[in-house]
């Protein structure tokens, strides 16, 4: 019996995505926990595994497809000698492997769904060049060749025809757009226009709305980074330098292994707040900001006070690393229940950032260097760190934010508590 299988959701937020690559072909047999698909949310391009068994028969929604609603057929499943319908009106839809974000959340709708025909290869839509030839791309090309400043007129397609994919714009270089001169002489060159993409309209999306409906303070501390530092060199000293058991701690993981002990000496900033009550959480989850070609995602280390900085540290690296190769799965960057935001890598002195909501709280951490402190009457030189706690004010007074920071300050200056 044909079944019609539906673009999941792949987060509780997923209203569309985009259909990046099949893993299938019409006419292949499909299993149960068979790859079939990558879709491409907002935050990261995610594998998708069926549910039923039988013969792709027909794909409906093509390579490079970008807006598919979710639930909305994306190709037809049938049986063993099936003839294959041009639509399936009243067939259970298979689903997709459910995203493990949360227990209520479903990945795929079980309704009936009406399904147009679409050709298994269609041609993309044809692009004018700046210098009017015409070219055919698909839509994921084409929008990854605006964000990159690529004429796709210069590009020979791999795919069918000469069609231009998604891999080809990846391999191609960015060409500078030419300045525009008028009779006076030469005039700025005319900006080049780069669509939004869907993570950055959601950035843009959520952080207006922080902004707009979370009543941020902001608390700042200088942190002495010395006793740190040092520890850091025994541990990466005391690490084998090459084979399995090699490890390199870095400031980074063990200012999220400090936040997360200052958590648990402070639980009163890992909480969110809703209009009925604040949430108060007994695991403390870390946020992790990290930058991706095109925005911003924060994979989360779980129940980072019960870990090892070992742990922390592999965990983090494998984190950011799939992160930016937009692997990561929905668990892994949705949920959190305090958000770090490290610039000191690019030597900001100091800077505040945005709470991450429903979060209650965000540390800002800036560079560490030298500077000039009193210690009793006398100057003395050491490594200091600024940084900046930005918190809902709805969910946290002044005071214990105030009290937190002092938490944290406590340990990083004194470091042994990351080792215990």
């Amino acid at each position: 019996m044909a079944t019609n299988i539906l673009m999941p959701a792949l987060s509780p937020t997923m209203t569309e995505g985009t259909l990046s690559r099949w893993l299938k072909k019409e006419g292949d047999t499909v299993k149960s926990g068979d790859l079939i698909a990558e879709i491409e949310t907002d935050k990261a391009t995610m594998e998708v595994e069926a549910v039923d068994e039988g013969i792709l028969g027909r794909i409906v929604v093509p390579e490079g497809s970008e807006g598919v609603k979710v639930n909305s057929p994306i190709a037809i499943l049938v049986e063993e000698g099936e003839a294959v319908p041009d639509a399936v009106e009243s067939a259970p839809a298979q689903k997709a492997a459910p995203a493990p974000e949360t227990a209520s959340q479903t990945a795929v709708q079980s309704a009936p769904a009406q399904v147009s025909a679409a050709p298994a290869q269609p041609q993309a839509a044809p692009v004018a060049a700046s210098h009017g030839k015409r070219v055919f791309a698909s839509p994921l090309a084409r929008r990854i060749a605006a964000q990159k400043g690529i004429d796709l007129a210069a590009l020979k397609g791999s795919g069918p025809n000469g069609r231009i994919l998604r891999r080809d714009v990846e391999n191609a270089k960015p060409v500078e757009a030419p300045a525009t001169v008028t009779a006076g002489g030469s005039a700025p060159a005319e900006a080049r226009r780069v669509p939004n993409s869907s993570m950055r309209k959601v950035i843009a999306r959520r952080l207006s709305e922080s902004k707009q409906n979370v009543p941020h303070f902001y608390v700042s501390v200088d942190i002495e980074l010395d006793a740190l530092l040092a520890l850091r060199g025994q541990l990466n000293a005391a690490s084998p330098s090459e084979g399995e058991g090699q490890f390199k701690i870095s400031v980074n993981d063990m200012m999220i292994k400090a936040v997360a002990l200052a958590l648990r000496d402070c639980p009163g900033l890992n909480v969110q707040f809703t209009e009925a009550e604040t949430l108060h959480f007994p695991d403390i989850d870390i946020s992790m900001a990290v930058s991706i070609p095109d925005g911003l995602i924060t994979p989360i280390i779980r129940q980072a006070d019960r870990k090892t900085l070992r742990e922390i540290s592999e965990q983090a690296r494998d984190l950011a690393k799939r992160a930016r190769d937009g692997k990561l799965k929905p668990e892994e960057f949705q949920g959190g229940t305090f958000s770090i935001s490290n610039m000191g890598m690019f030597g900001v002195r100091e800077f505040a950032a945005i709470i991450n909501p429903p979060q209650a709280g965000i540390l800002a951490i800036a560079a560490g260097e030298k500077r000039a402190v009193v210690r009793g009457d006398q100057l003395a030189v050491a490594t200091v760190m600024t940084a900046t706690l930005s918190v809902d004010h709805r969910a946290v007074d002044g005071a214990l934010g105030a009290k937190w920071l002092n938490a944290l300050r406590d340990i990083v200056q004194n470091p042994y508590r990351l080792v215990i």
